[in-house]
């Protein structure tokens, strides 16, 4: 056999590599959108739970020697999620799978991102260690709470943004221009206001807010002016939305004609539904990163756009080996 021969019979085992998406229980339905953007069929495996509350996960389609991609939120409930994620991760290595991507849209733990006090763990390294030991070769996320965190980890993380898409969408839906304000609701979130009012040619303004413990924050100066534009805070998730009603109160004291807010995950715990009802806020935008609780989808005040195109993009991308940074050009 000529070396020719050899090459064209290697280059052809390496196109018979074909893609395989499974899905955790944490969010289905994004699941199932990006395998149609994506052009494949859902991965067949089942995920139960026994009465002690262990969980059990089966493949019930060959992976050897596939690239299979798994895609699992780890939102609320974060440690069934997380333990859901695991397991799916260590059956498809033994399995044989060639190589596995965990794709999570919502990454949990993301805040803990550093020591805020002596003793204290760093919570999103830990995880990152859990994915890679459990099989991960690859990790693809959207928005992070913090950049850094693709450093935790020793495989490769893609990290994808929802901005050009939220911001395609907006303008689709609202225009574009000086009339509106985009407004980050602390300091760290400044980079990220400014990808988005790039993108809908709007000036910018900043929150200045002390945090006094988990989930709880005081917005108390504004800098930046937002009297009589229509203001859209921007931030990467809400949680409990107490910063987020707070800010819109800011914004409304300072001259803000309309207030509306646009954020990556929708993770919306403890109070956050009652609180945007009773906000004047008049909108707000989130994705399918994470899927909405039954309370918020009766909120008339949400409107999700989906992140499913972009993640089945990157998918694609990434198993041909071609550039996914492009990708946000």
């Amino acid at each position: 056999m000529t070396s020719q021969t050899l090459y064209a019979s290697f280059f052809h085992i390496m196109n018979s590599t074909s893609l395989k998406i499974f899905s955790g229980n944490s969010n289905p339905s994004l699941a199932k959108k990006v395998a149609f953007h994506a052009g494949v069929d859902l991965g067949f495996c089942s995920i139960n739970t026994f009465a002690d509350g262990e969980i059990q996960a089966e493949i019930h389609e060959s992976v050897r020697g596939q690239n299979v991609y798994v895609i699992q939120s780890t939102c609320p409930p974060v440690n069934q999620n997380y333990m859901e994620l695991f397991i799916l991760l260590d059956a498809l290595k033994r399995a044989s799978a060639a190589q596995i991507t965990a794709v999570i849209p919502y990454y949990g733990y993301a805040r803990q991102d550093r020591k805020v006090a002596p003793r204290a763990p760093i919570s999103a390294k830990c995880m990152a260690d859990l994915l890679t030991t459990a099989g991960a070769d690859r990790v693809v996320a959207v928005d992070l709470h913090a950049a850094q965190i693709q450093g935790f980890f020793d495989v490769p993380v893609d990290h994808l943004f929802a901005i050009p898409t939220l911001a395609r969408a907006w303008r689709e839906t609202y225009g574009h221009g000086q009339e509106f304000v985009v407004v980050s609701p602390d300091a760290g979130g400044v980079e990220r206001c400014r990808a988005f009012a790039k993108r809908v040619e709007a000036s910018i303004a900043i929150i200045d807010k002390r945090r006094s413990g988990p989930n709880e924050a005081k917005a108390l100066h504004l800098i930046g002016d937002v009297n009589n534009k229509i203001a859209v805070i921007l931030d990467d998730m809400i949680d409990t939305a107490g910063t987020l009603t707070q800010g819109v109160e800011s914004l409304i004291k300072n001259g803000a004609k309309k207030v509306f807010a646009v954020a990556t995950h929708p993770v919306l715990s403890g109070p956050a539904i009652s609180r945007l009802v009773e906000s004047p806020i008049e909108k707000i935008w989130v994705t399918d990163t994470i899927p909405l609780s039954k309370p918020a989808q009766a909120c008339g005040k949400i409107e999700v756009v989906s992140v499913a195109p972009v993640i089945a993009e990157a998918i694609k991308r990434i198993h041909g080996n071609d550039s996914v940074s492009s990708l946000f050009d």
